[in-house]
């Protein structure tokens, strides 16, 4: 591993408001996500929740990268997400109203697509956001992504807290959190986009130029690779909950949040394992541990399928928040929106549709009249990840070429690789 200079850590004042603005932002879409399908079931619209959440998916197509393309050539990031946020809080708003006032379900699945268009680039705009603002993102992001776990934990407890578990006001009050991560964006430090003397063609400016990112080899096996991984991924949130209900257990969103209180531990972690080990066998033992934990799950008892949650959030941040420093580090700093938005749509568009398709698939399958064969299910969800796993180790070569960046060192400028310290 090389490294060029030293780099100083981030102001603490600058680091809180980083912090704070993944808080604001993960509490948001878990007191979306979390309560939504009982809501929509409460209210008698049981038939629109797995369409309710494949709008996130069918959004990750189109939006990101077009706001993407935006925050990186037209505004500042800070402004996007402030006014995505802003139109969050209103389809939000209409959202809830919708429900509570019985309209037809076409309606209600129209405003939660409208309303998927303008959250899911949120994610994307923050995390680059929050990478301009570190001076050393391998050591910083993981405390730093940290906070919004805890604000995904904080945002399940105040939905039970309110008993709006099965109530429009959890999504009422989900507006209210959009519209405080709105007002938050004006303390954020504005960062002008780069100008561009080229007239932008109608593909630049809807952010499909992106792709040509796809062109570099090791780009290539990352995006692919993370697209692959959400298909069995999405199986956890889902099915997880049913199997411990089946297990005798109950609370099942408390004994869901093991997985976050590993992810935690683990991105306080993640920066030791970046300096000493490869990135290679980083994004391998996500991809192992991903691998590990539905085979737990494959087993079917209370113990094992708790150790297997617990095992989630190893999995999440030694790939996925892996793969958003490796974005961060490996592609130049003026595609940096555009570059998140690309993993975005790989994950939560094409990953995840294709996992809400086949793992339901896949599920069904495994119903009998009985009751659901876990251990058939889970055995062959492990064994999807298994083969993500071996398709990455043969495909990744862990060198690069391509785009070059230039960090700031002792003596002045130098060009170096992007991202050769995580080689």
């Amino acid at each position: 591993m090389s490294h060029v200079g030293v780099q100083k850590p981030t102001q603490w004042a600058q680091y809180t408001e980083l912090v704070g603005l993944f808080f604001l932002q993960s509490m948001a879409v878990a007191m979306w996500m979390v309560p939504l399908s009982v809501v929509l079931e409460t209210h008698g619209l049981h038939k629109l929740i797995a369409y309710a959440f494949a709008t996130s998916a069918a959004a990750a197509f189109v939006s990101p990268l077009i706001f993407g393309a935006m925050a990186d050539r037209h505004a500042p990031p800070v402004k996007v997400l402030r006014g995505l946020a802003a139109a969050t809080a209103v389809t939000m708003t209409l959202v809830a109203s919708a429900i509570d006032r019985g309209w037809p379900p076409g309606w209600v699945l129209l405003l939660i697509q409208l309303e998927a268009l303008v959250s899911v680039p949120v994610g994307s705009i923050a995390t680059a956001i929050v990478f301009a603002g570190l001076r050393n993102s391998q050591q910083e992001f993981g405390p730093v992504r940290a906070g919004g776990t805890f604000g995904w934990m904080c945002g399940c407890w105040i939905i039970s807290a309110l008993n709006a578990d099965a109530s429009v006001w959890a999504l009422y009050s989900d507006a209210a959190v959009w519209l405080l991560l709105a007002v938050y964006t004006f303390l954020l430090p504005n960062i002008a986009p780069p100008r561009s003397l080229e007239r932008l063609t109608w593909r630049q400016r809807l952010g499909w130029d992106t792709l040509s990112l796809l062109k570099q080899h090791d780009h290539r096996v990352v995006f692919i690779t993370a697209a692959l991984f959400y298909i069995p991924l999405v199986a956890f949130y889902p099915f997880t909950p049913p199997q411990l209900r089946d297990l005798g257990l109950t609370h099942t969103s408390a004994w869901m949040t093991l997985g976050q209180c590993s992810e935690m531990v683990a991105m306080f972690g993640l920066a030791v394992l970046l300096a000493k080990f490869r990135l290679k066998w980083i994004f391998a033992a996500g991809l192992s541990f991903g691998v590990l934990r539905f085979a737990l799950c494959a087993m079917n008892g209370k113990a094992w399928v708790l150790a297997g949650v617990g095992l989630h959030g190893l999995s999440l941040v030694l790939f996925v928040i892996t793969a958003q420093i490796y974005v961060n580090e490996r592609v130049d700093s003026a595609w940096r929106v555009r570059a998140q938005a690309l993993l975005t749509l790989m994950t939560n568009g094409v990953g995840s549709l294709l996992g809400y398709l086949g793992v339901g698939w896949w599920f069904a399958a495994c119903a009998r009249p009985a009751g659901t064969q876990w251990p058939l299910f889970w055995s062959g969800v492990s064994g999807t990840v298994a083969v993500v796993l071996i398709y990455f180790l043969i495909a990744y070569r862990g060198r690069y070429s391509g785009m070059m960046r230039r960090q700031e060192s002792g003596a002045g400028q130098k060009a170096v690789l992007p991202g050769e310290e995580l080689s």
